[in-house]
């Protein structure tokens, strides 16, 4: 079955969203979202909690998170840089 030639035409212009390194951009993206999320969690907890919620985030899961976090989007810049 042969292609006809203005989908061949149409398919040899499309460009991916952001270029092919979408997969960084989204690891920078979330990456840093998580580190920064969990960083300011430790930093500023709520004046006032909510019932059923903690007074201040659990100190060790959220340096996990930030250590995870900051190493995803280390790892997502360093692939972006040797792109």
């Amino acid at each position: 079955m042969e292609v006809p030639a203005f989908l061949a035409a149409l398919a040899a212009e499309t460009t991916v969203f952001l270029g092919e390194d979408l997969l960084a951009w989204l690891v920078l993206a979330l990456g840093g979202a998580m580190a920064v999320g969990s960083i300011m969690a430790l930093v500023r907890p709520p004046e006032t909690p909510r019932e059923g919620e903690l007074a201040r985030a659990p100190v060790g899961r959220s340096i996990v998170m930030a250590v995870i976090g900051g190493l995803a989007a280390l790892w997502a810049v360093a692939s972006l840089i040797a792109n």
